[in-house]
């Protein structure tokens, strides 16, 4: 019960760190241009697609990472795991 509010905080920076790991991915791989959105008429299926991928697999990716990491912290600092009874 204690774990929910610093859940969502960390919830809060993984989204965060998230977003700008995205941005400097898509910059790199994008050939520097802005990453496009569904509805840019002039970006192809393609780049509007593999942005959408590569998004997704980064947010996850920040996500998993920050809520295991913050999930050992509690342990450690308690000496139980979130969520156990």
């Amino acid at each position: 019960m204690l774990y929910r509010p610093f859940g969502l905080l960390l919830g809060i920076a993984s989204g965060a760190a998230a977003s700008a790991l995205f941005t400097r991915a898509w910059k790199a791989v994008g050939r520097g241009s802005d990453a496009p959105d569904a509805l840019d008429e002039d970006r192809s299926w393609r780049e509007v697609l593999i942005a959408s991928a590569l998004q997704g697999a980064i947010f996850a990716a920040v996500r998993a990472a920050v809520d295991r990491g913050g999930a050992v912290g509690v342990r450690r600092l308690t000496g139980t795991w979130p969520g156990d009874s």
